[in-house]
Formats: structure tokens, sequence, C-alpha cells
């Protein structure tokens, strides 16, 4: 069952949650960064992408940029930007987009359930992405941003959710990309008590859906101060997470940018796709995929529909994904993408930048080829780990993102 518990969360000041909270650190770029940043000292960017805040030459991933980090974090401690909770709480996290709502639970989940898979993946992790992570929770002494996770729904949780989000939020703001964010303060010992034991008695298992890296990463740095003579009841045991109910959750898209064609020409290309599926021209309007087993492929300035033949869609939980039938049947025997997890040759967009940032990156010259994919349902990811397998390398793009700096958890 899931061990969860709460609190004591560095917040920011009421006045101040919009300066203060970002998107991920891991959905822009430094450049995109420093951007968002600009003229905003609050910003917790400071934190997540301290390079931001030193010369432009320095290596990202070097010492310096982590203590930059810490740095920036004890002054917004010290400014009184952010301010500790006086007593272990659970927190009601509301998100609005595009008129979809979702509730989460702001807790702290056991590395211990990581490690026994009572928390389940569906992704393999990267080493050098788990060490970055690694590096800057060392550095700061605190999770700063979130493990997005979600559980089978349950009808106590989602009383309490309602009684909770029908009193004034504590913090309520849009943020510049239209999301709104709302969060509610779990403080009464009674239900604090219901939350906790509801979880441990009735949630068999929990399901990361965002956040492999930094939950990967978080039980390495709390297993290593637990044998380094800590112990097992100490922060650093658990990790921040928001818990969301899967009926409340939207897979959208991932698609894919190939940077060449393996030496096919156009045509060429084309001939070897129409072994495996059915090609039909269509126009910038239907690129979208409307269902499974329908692809989009951008090239040379035009959009094709990929259907794909019965011979190539299997039954198996991960054959049947699109992102697997796009890889046996494309990337892999046609681009020599057999690796994408590591290959410089291929990139990846999430559905929320929208089709037209394919199409854009194509024109430029950048990228020859992109393939438009039909997202992965919740319903899919739960199976697949439940069956202990994982997906191919990003599968699946969550929206809306949580924020980092929202809340934080000191070690």
């Amino acid at each position: 069952m899931a061990n969860i518990r709460p609190f004591r969360a560095l917040r920011p000041l009421q006045q101040l949650v919009e300066q203060v909270a970002t998107l991920p650190y891991d959905v822009m770029n430094t450049a995109e960064a420093k951007a968002m940043a600009e003229g905003n000292p609050n910003s917790f960017l400071h934190v997540s992408r301290a390079e931001i805040d030193l010369p432009q030459e320095v290596d990202i991933h070097s010492a310096a940029v982590y203590a930059k980090a810490n740095e920036n974090f004890r002054k917004l401690i010290a400014d009184g930007v952010l301010v500790q909770e006086e007593k272990p709480c659970y927190y009601i996290y509301a998100q609005t987009m595009n008129g979809r709502r979702q509730f989460g639970i702001a807790a702290c989940s056991s590395i211990d359930d990581y490690f026994s898979d009572t928390i389940k993946k569906h992704e393999f992790t990267r080493p050098e992405k788990e060490l970055d992570r690694i590096q800057h929770m060392e550095a700061v002494q605190a999770h700063v941003g979130p493990i997005f996770l979600t559980y089978p729904t349950n009808n106590t949780i989602k009383e309490i959710v309602a009684s909770v989000s029908a009193g004034a939020p504590t913090y309520a703001f849009t943020a510049v990309d239209g999301v709104t964010h709302q969060l509610w303060i779990v403080n009464d010992d009674a239900l604090i008590q219901k939350i906790s034991t509801t979880f441990s008695t009735e949630i068999p298992f929990t399901y990361i859906a965002d956040g492999h890296h930094r939950a990967a990463s978080a039980a390495k740095v709390g297993l290593k101060l637990r044998e380094n003579g800590g112990n097992s009841d100490a922060e650093y045991n658990f990790f921040l997470s928001v818990l969301f109910p899967s009926d409340e959750l939207a897979i959208m898209d991932y698609n894919r940018l190939v940077k060449d064609l393996n030496g096919y020409s156009a045509n060429e290309f084309i001939d070897k796709i129409k072994v495996n599926f059915e090609l039909n021209s269509i126009a910038d309007t239907e690129a979208k995929p409307k269902q499974p087993n329908h692809f989009g492929m951008y090239l040379d300035q035009q959009w094709y529909r990929l259907t794909a033949k019965s011979n190539i869609i299997k039954t198996d939980p991960i054959g049947i994904l699109d992102v697997t039938i796009l890889q046996d049947n494309v990337l892999a025997p046609l681009l020599n993408i057999i690796d994408p997890r590591t290959d410089t040759r291929i990139d990846f967009v999430g559905g929320i930048r929208g089709l037209g940032e394919l199409k854009k990156r194509v024109d430029s010259g950048e990228h020859q080829v992109a393939f438009a994919l039909y997202p992965v349902s919740l319903e899919q990811l739960i199976a697949i780990a439940d069956s202990g397998n994982v997906m191919p390398p990003k599968s699946t793009w969550f929206e809306p993102k949580l924020r980092d700096g929202l809340l934080c958890h000191l070690f």
C-alpha cells in the first residue's frame, strides 16, 4: 500500500507566488529560462536553472551551477520570499487548462515505495539526467520540483478534496500560458490522518506520470544519506510529489523529428514507408491523428497520413503502442535510429507545442521529416506499469505541468 505523509512546505508568500512559481526545469533550454526570468529576481528559475545567472560559457552541469542554485535558494529564504509551514500539512493543488480541471494532493512519497515498486514506473531513465538532479538536490538539500504521480480513483479522497476545495484557496493565479493554479492547505489533524490512512489501506500502488528522473534521483539521494549515518524517518526518505486520481488526467501526443532520411531520397523513403503503411497526402488541418495506428508525416512541405497495415499491429501491451509501431517499422529499420534514448539524430516535441512546431522545424532545414502520433492512453500506461514493462522513451506528455517553486520540501 502507498505510504505518503504530510510535510512542512517551504512556499512563497501569497502576494509573491506568481513571481516565484515557474514551469519545470526540463521543459525549456537555458536561453528560454533566461528570458522567462528576466527582470524577476524572485523567479524560481534562478534555483532550478541557476546557469542563467552565470557567464554563458559555463557548463550547465558544472559545480558552479549547483553552488549558484544553493546560493539563490538560500537568498529567497533569507529575503522572506519563501517561508516554511509551521506544521506538517497536505496541500490540495488544482490546475485548470482549456476548461479541464484536475485536483492533486501534494504530499511526500516514500523512497522505499520507489524501490519496492509500490510506486510503479513506465520509462527507463538516463544516467546523465539522474546525475544532474542528484547533484542539484545535494546542493540545495531539498526537493524543489514535485514528481507527478497518479493513483486509482478513490471516493474517500474525492470527498476530502471536494470539501477542502469548497473554501477559499491560499493561492490562485493564472500563469502566462493560460493555466490556472490553485492551492489549499490541509492542516486539520483529523483530515491529515484520514488522507494518510486512506492511502495506506486503500491505494495499493501509485504510478509515475511525469518525473521519472526526479523520482530516481530523489530516491538515490535519500538512500545515500540514510546509508551515510542517517535514519529511515528523516525527511530525505520521502520525496515531494503531487498525486492525481487517474480519472482526471489526460495524456498528450509526443511527436518525433528526424534530422535526415538515412541516405534515402524523399521518394525512396516514401516507397519504403508504403510497405507497411497506407499513405495519403493530406492538408495541414488533417495532420493530427484522430485514432490509434494513424500517423501524420511531414516531408518536403507536405503532410501525409500513414495508416499502419494490420500485419504490423501487435496485441501485447508494448507492441500495440503507436510509438512502438513507429519505432519498429520506420525509425529503426528505415532511419537506423536503434536507440532513441541516445541517438542525436532524433528529437521529441510535446503536443503542447502543436504540429506547427514540427512543420516549422522541418521547413527550417533543421530536420528532414516529422511524425505526429496519437497519444497513449492512461489505461495503457497503467497496464504497462502493472506488467513490469516500460514504454519506449518519450511516449507520454502530460499537461498542464506542475509548477516548480510552489512547494519545496527541505531535507
